[in-house]
């Protein structure tokens, strides 16, 4: 579950709502692959950290090149790495009163390093997808045997997941549509239950409302985007962003999730000069107090 968690800051203050955003560039990788083609620069490279709930850290690293002025496409590079601290183990015996024993410490992580490809069909249509290499590990555990000794079982896993997206403007203003599937596999297990990665399917769409709207000279945009996400280990999600940037500098977000428990509202700025751009999102989340995250930028 730790590829469904949102860990760039720019599409977290927007609540997620990212999928036909023009502005992701090389972190679209982790939404929709095929809005990654619609960058201009030629070069894109974006770090994010994540303190998500329970002091589980995630840290997130994106590149997007795009050469020969996106002729022959753009490909990028994502990864992610989960830091889910340390935990004690046990092991099962029955001699004892608790019928346990400890057996140390031990700490949990995850990665997902992927490879991406997008490109413009036409000047309205794009297309693009991912192959990933997901690893989890759990630890070791002892296992008592029939004869009173123990084995050694490596909790691991490493399969491959596949992202695809589409992209399309419409033609009337900036209004666009797109889709994405996202961490398709086939089935893994750690020990007998077997399960799939987080596949989640996303219809989404954008426009920048101040095409509407006829405000002079000023160099501001107010982007609204809405996704519907169907996925398949919990109920579907609708999240609704809003983006208002000033001068190309400053900007100011906000965001809405339904379906969830403990998190809706998302908020979140950010500030951008000469290539380089800074973002910040925060996220009320109930019980679990607050989520932040901090992501920097550099395009070329």
């Amino acid at each position: 579950q730790f590829l469904s968690v949102t860990t760039d800051a720019y599409a977290a203050a927007l609540g997620g709502a990212v999928f036909t955003h023009p502005r992701m560039k090389s972190t679209a990788l982790f939404f929709n692959p095929a809005c990654m083609a619609v960058m201009e620069d030629v070069l894109d490279i974006a770090a994010s950290k994540n303190r998500w709930i329970a002091d589980i850290n995630y840290n997130s690293f994106s590149l997007a090149f795009r050469p020969f002025h996106g002729e022959y496409g753009v490909v990028g590079i994502s990864l992610i790495t989960v830091d889910y601290g340390e935990l004690i183990g046990t092991m099962v015996d029955k001699s004892q009163a608790l019928g346990y024993i400890e057996t140390g410490i031990f700490s949990p992580s995850a990665m997902a390093v992927g490879f991406g490809y997008a490109r413009r069909l036409s000047d309205r249509f794009s297309v693009g997808g991912q192959v990933k290499w997901v690893r989890q590990t759990l630890g070791e555990n002892q296992i008592p045997l029939s004869d009173s000794t123990t084995a050694t079982v490596k909790n691991e896993l490493t399969p491959f997941a596949f992202d695809f997206g589409t992209l399309f403007y419409t033609g009337f203003k900036s209004l666009a549509f797109g889709m994405s599937v996202r961490n398709f596999s086939s089935e893994v297990k750690f020990e007998e239950e077997g399960f799939q990665l987080p596949l989640s399917f996303t219809m989404g769409i954008s426009m920048d409302i101040m095409d509407l709207i006829d405000i002079g000279n000023i160099e501001q945009s107010l982007i609204l985007s809405i996704d519907a996400t169907h996925y398949r280990s919990h109920r579907e999600q609708l999240c609704v962003g809003l983006d208002y940037q000033f001068m190309h500098i400053l900007s100011l977000r906000s965001g809405y999730i339904s379906g969830n428990d403990e998190n809706g509202l998302t908020f979140g700025m950010g500030i951008s000069h000469r290539g380089f751009g800074l973002d910040y999102a925060y996220t009320p989340f109930g019980i679990f107090d607050k989520v932040q995250r901090v992501s920097a930028r550099f395009s070329l």
